[in-house]
């Protein structure tokens, strides 16, 4: 067997063991969370699935190490990505849309993207509620400290970068790279997108792999959608940060407030 020949193999267990260590086994918990809510003797919309959780209720200093330990760690599967990709490729920034050659369209684009999931992915949410096929999501649990909002606005870049490197990026560029379809890259991403929120239900399994859907076609498409510039992941993660810091900031200060949150 040649090289040339072994290197599809060669990645597909590449990523199956990236997806291993972060998203995908993500994905596996959360059908097993799913399950766990699904035979349980309350039905689904009565029960809560909680985001941003205390990790030492009572010991703040050592909620907050616990809170800035988990948020560095879910990180490394993005730098392990990143230097997979960068011994094949060297320019990873360039090949993926992460450097910093078009900032402020970059933060405008990421805004605009933000917009347009934000508010259909909140019916989407409110509707998966009201047919009883998604949990309470608590955007936060985190007791009433000064290091709140900083570390939810941490958890919430977390998320965006992990996510949208790893399951946009850096997965649809090496299924491509393996022989698959683009449509069929885009699919994958939207599905495994979807698959490690179905802890929430199955509401957000739906909402999260349509922006799964969105996000990888603005990732893979030539063209310019609306004004918006395309075949980069650096306004993905500015949109998903937008949209996690208003869940989980709002949440964390009106949920006490407004009685539908």
């Amino acid at each position: 067997m040649t090289v040339q020949s072994a290197r599809p193999r060669v990645l597909r267990n590449e990523v199956l063991l990236v997806l291993g260590v972060s998203l995908g086994a993500s994905a596996v918990y959360a059908v097993v969370s799913l399950l766990a809510k699904l035979t349980a003797p309350k039905p689904l919309s009565q029960q809560t699935a909680t985001l941003n959780a205390s990790q030492a209720p009572g010991r703040p200093w050592l909620d907050l190490t616990y809170q800035l330990l988990g948020i560095f760690f879910a990180l490394v599967p993005v730098l392990l990505a990143v230097h997979l990709m960068g011994r094949d490729h060297g320019d990873v920034g360039r090949l993926l849309g992460l450097d910093r050659r078009r900032p402020l369209p970059d933060l405008r684009d990421g805004a605009v993207l933000a917009a347009i999931i934000g508010i259909p992915g909140l019916g989407v949410y409110v509707a998966g509620h009201a047919l009883g096929i998604n949990a309470t999501v608590v955007a936060s649990a985190l007791p009433d400290v000064w290091w709140a909002v900083p570390v939810l606005v941490l958890s919430a870049a977390q998320n965006a970068v992990l996510e949208e490197v790893v399951v946009v990026g850096y997965l649809i560029t090496r299924l491509r790279e393996i022989g698959w379809e683009t449509r069929a890259a885009i699919a994958a991403s939207a599905v495994l997108r979807g698959s490690y929120h179905l802890y929430q239900g199955f509401g957000s399994f739906v909402g999260n792999a349509i922006m799964g859907v969105v996000f990888a076609y603005f990732f893979t498409t030539r063209r310019r959608i609306l004004f918006l510039g395309t075949r980069r992941v650096l306004p993905l993660v500015v949109a998903h940060t937008l949209l996690d810091v208003v869940a989980f900031v709002g949440y964390d200060l009106l949920h006490d407030r407004v009685s539908w949150l």
